[in-house]
């Protein structure tokens, strides 16, 4: 095991890894590639590589999950890159859309020092823009969300997280961002059509086509029924 300071590469990686976590997922070297953008052959030699670091541990099943040190690193990392995405769109004025990939290039020089000063300057906040916890501030994932594939036609629901996976694809986040399908945005299904594996909701009286994978990385907050439609009457 090392105790030197993880390269940008491995960095992304424990990213990739805890975000994949603490979303639930089960996390596994084809999993790994295709949110990172590589092959699995580059994906499992990185991976190895953290085992054999100390990083990561791999069950007899392929499961991949951090150690206590891979853990900790892995939290400062998301810190670190979840706060510079609040300061490029919050202070820079920089796109919702863009702040994800932006973030990548900013973070890995962002010093404790400065990471204090980020925090304090944006004033505590516990939610990167697109609604993911910010380690450290006890901020986790509400259990009340649900996945927007599991609405039904004329639900409503409060559009509250998305997932660091569709952050990577720009044109999609880009799409979102036009569409307004961003956390504290109130969202009505108007048509759900399982076979073609399409979602169509509505924001600000617009429509907005999502296929059901996409949709199923957007987290709401599903809008309470009056409590006399909720009794049937």
């Amino acid at each position: 095991m090392t105790s030197a300071q993880p390269t940008n590469t491995i960095e992304d990686y424990l990213q990739t890894i805890y975000s994949l976590q603490t979303e639930g997922e089960t996390v596994i070297s084809a999993r790994l590639a295709r949110w990172m953008r590589v092959t699995q052959a580059t994906a499992g030699a990185t991976v190895h590589r953290m085992e054999r670091d100390g990083l990561v541990e791999i069950d007899d099943k392929k499961v991949i999950r951090l150690t206590r040190r891979g853990l900790a690193l892995a939290e400062n990392v998301a810190r670190r890159h979840r706060l510079s995405e609040r300061f490029l769109v919050d202070i820079l004025g920089l796109g919702w859309a863009e702040a994800h990939e932006e973030a990548h290039r900013f973070e890995h020089g962002v010093s404790p020092r400065v990471e204090e000063r980020l925090f304090d300057i944006l004033n505590g906040p516990k939610t990167c823009p697109h609604g993911s916890p910010i380690p450290g501030t006890g901020a986790k994932l509400d259990p009340n969300l649900v996945r927007m594939n599991s609405l039904r036609e004329g639900d409503t629901a409060t559009v509250r997280f998305i997932s660091e996976e569709l952050e990577e694809d720009i044109d999609l986040m880009r799409y979102l961002e036009r569409g307004n399908v961003k956390p504290g945005q109130e969202i009505t299904v108007r048509e759900l059509v399982p076979s073609t594996g399409v979602v169509v909701i509505e924001t600000n009286a617009q429509s907005v086509s999502l296929g059901l994978a996409v949709a199923a990385k957007i987290r709401v907050l599903p809008s309470r029924q009056p409590a006399k439609a909720a009794a049937g009457a």
